[in-house]
């Protein structure tokens, strides 16, 4: 395998960017305040109280509600290993307490199994969650630790885990229902080098597909649940039976669980479980210099990109199961399109970025980053979008909380972490893979640099990078050509660079000392279509502009949205906006439209006495959709 690239630091980054200051203000100042506050009501730090008393019954919410309470905590870790606060490091602590309190002495901790059924513990390995919960935790432990150097929250940690690897080389055989106890084994042994973690991670990725231990489960679930299949409630189980099946039957597809993970071709199942999955395989991938498998990974993200993805980066087309269907089924108005599946693909392609250095996954991070994961919360940091529609008629609304909360905390804990997907080095060099304002410190052979970007992205295509060394130091600097640019020039210290706009990275090899780069990357406006073979978009076009895709509103246009269509060589004003939507540039164009007059009472008539004439369109950035009130929004538009 060659080389692998080390992303840097949260402590090694600082972020001054306009568009993300503010957005990781509010994250930093609302949000997490506010998901703290859910946390109380929704009863899941009072499970934990409960538990560490030894009471029993009584658990709050679903059984998997531990997992937001540790995707909280890492959130605020994030934050706290850049920003100075006291009363959240207090806060933190706290919750800490609380955790550490419940767990059990031979190191089981889940305040679902202690309040309701502690002799079942590891019986339900495809519905409960039991390892899905242990990994958040793990992620939770590891963030503290790196942003804090305490170890109070690891140490909770490792114990599950040695309890974990005890009991799967002890006495139970088989694979997490929900996946994500993988990769977050990799990232503990990353901190502790405990090589058992790397080698029971690897165990859990290889496993599935290979085990019937889930088809076991799933066929004796009246005996392990409890589950009643003439009970429309059905219990626990019941709640979450149906999503298993396809065509009627037990597959293991949901869980991607229906053949060996070498032998699957296509992106199959639950979407968020696939993407913690091949996260924590590519993990285990790299650990085992294992190029077959990266490369049976790459034919699946390229099943899932090139047929199985939305415009916007929403993976995940189905609501029943929250899954994958078949290729090139893409539905706008009920896209399911996950706010967490773009999050565990964002892992995924930092993982796959980070060993290969292509230039594709850090592409497909800027897609969803901007897309399918930043429309999941609204601009005031307290409601949320669960699952992400590319067409509305007004009755999709984001929430303040839900009965499955994985998805707030998830956002927040990404945007608290943004530093790590924007520098990575190697050897001899540094990769530029997002352009945001702030300043890094890159160590590239043992020189540490002082990098300061410049930019107004995703407004304008502008990137200034000032390259300063303690002394003359020889390195390359890398800046990634986004896949949307069409045109680029570079030039350091104003000498114009030779650069090919279909190069994935522009590479920059000289002794540097202090000097500054200029990067233009083209923003235009992209008509894009769909493959012929996505139904529900023949015949329409979305709006591109640099990384983000836009919408319709309802509230900005007077007619109703499916009445407008747009030639594909339609000529876009864009204006910058700073008092709307908290400043964004916005996209007019002259639309047609049919004309209102000479119907006289009639319901229809002769295609050809149709009359069209035109009118004002705007469309706006899709994240920011919704944060007006429930209107009308569409993505695709009828073509002209």
């Amino acid at each position: 395998m060659s080389e692998q690239r080390k992303p840097l630091s949260i402590g090694s980054v600082e972020i001054e960017d306009d568009f993300w200051r503010q957005r990781r203000e509010v994250n930093r100042e609302k949000t997490i305040e506010y998901q703290y506050q859910q946390l109380r009501e929704s009863g899941t730090l009072e499970n934990f109280h409960r538990a560490s008393e030894g009471e029993s019954g009584g658990h709050n919410g679903m059984w998997f509600q531990d997992s937001d309470a540790y995707k909280w905590i890492e959130a605020a870790s994030y934050v706290l290993a850049n920003h100075h606060d006291p009363e959240l490091a207090e806060r933190v602590e706290e919750v800490i307490e609380l955790v550490a309190a419940a767990q059990e002495e031979d190191g089981y901790l889940n305040t679902y199994f202690a309040l309701e059924e502690p002799e079942n513990r590891w019986t339900n390995l495809n519905m409960m969650h039991e390892l899905y919960c242990a990994g958040h935790l793990i992620e939770a432990a590891v963030a503290h630790h790196r942003a804090t150097g305490e170890t109070s929250l690891l140490d909770v940690a490792t114990d599950f885990a040695d309890h974990i690897d005890r009991t799967f080389e002890d006495d139970i055989d088989g694979a997490p229902g929900h996946q994500e106890i993988e990769l977050a084994l990799m990232e503990l042994a990353d901190v502790t080098d405990e090589e058992r973690y790397r080698d029971l991670a690897r165990y859990f990725v290889d496993i599935r597909g290979h085990n019937d231990r889930l088809a076991w489960e799933f066929a004796n679930i009246e005996e392990i649940a409890g589950y009643d299949p003439d009970d429309d409630e059905g219990g626990i189980a019941g709640q979450a039976v149906n999503v298993f099946l396809e065509d009627g039957e037990y597959d293991g597809s949901y869980a991607q669980a229906h053949a060996p993970l070498r032998e699957q071709e296509t992106v199959e199942g639950h979407s968020v479980r696939a993407m913690y999955y091949f996260a924590g395989a590519t993990d285990v991938a790299v650990e085992t210099d294992d190029d077959d498998l990266l490369q049976h990974l790459d034919l699946l993200w390229r099943n899932m990109t090139e047929k199985r993805m939305y415009v916007t980066g929403g993976i995940g087309s189905q609501h029943v199961g929250e899954r994958f269907t078949t290729d090139y089924d893409l539905p706008n108005d009920t896209a399911y399109a996950e706010t967490c599946a773009a999050i565990g693909s964002i892992f995924w392609n930092q993982r796959l970025f980070e060993e290969t250095g292509k230039s594709k996954y850090a592409d497909l991070i800027e897609r969803q980053l901007y897309n399918a994961t930043l429309v999941g919360v609204s601009l005031d940091g307290t409601e949320f979008f669960y699952d992400n529609v590319l067409e509305s008629d007004g009755s999709h609304d984001r929430e303040g909380w839900f009965e499955c909360a994985c998805c707030p905390p998830n956002i927040a804990r990404l945007i608290a972490s943004l530093e790590r997907y924007l520098y990575a080095v190697d050897d001899d060099g540094l990769y530029v893979n997002q352009y945001v304002s702030g300043t890094a410190t890159p160590t590239i052979d043992g020189t540490t640099a002082t990098v300061t970007q410049t930019t107004d992205f995703p407004w304008e295509g502008t990137v200034e990078l000032d390259v300063e060394t303690p002394e003359e130091t020889e390195f390359a600097v890398r800046l990634r050509v986004p896949e949307w640019c069409t045109d680029v020039s570079v030039s350091v210290n104003g000498t114009s660079v030779a650069v090919d706009a279909t190069e994935d990275y522009v590479t920059l090899e000289r002794v540097w000392d202090d000097d500054r780069i200029t990067a233009e990357f083209e923003m235009d406006v992209q008509v894009l279509e769909a493959h012929p073979k996505v139904e529900d978009d023949v015949g329409r076009v979305a709006l591109q502009r640099g990384p983000l895709v836009y919408c319709v509103e309802g509230v900005d246009n007077d007619r109703p949205l499916h009445q407008y269509s747009i030639d594909s060589e339609a000529e876009f004003e864009v204006t910058y906006r700073e008092d709307l939507l908290d400043g964004v540039a916005t996209l007019d164009a002259t639309a047609t439209v049919p004309a209102k007059d000479g119907w006289d009472g009639e319901l229809y008539r002769s295609a050809d006495e149709t009359d069209e004439t035109t009118a004002p369109i705007t469309a706006v950035p899709y994240y920011a959709w919704n944060n007006r009130g429930p209107n009308r929004m569409q993505v695709w538009i009828r073509e002209a």
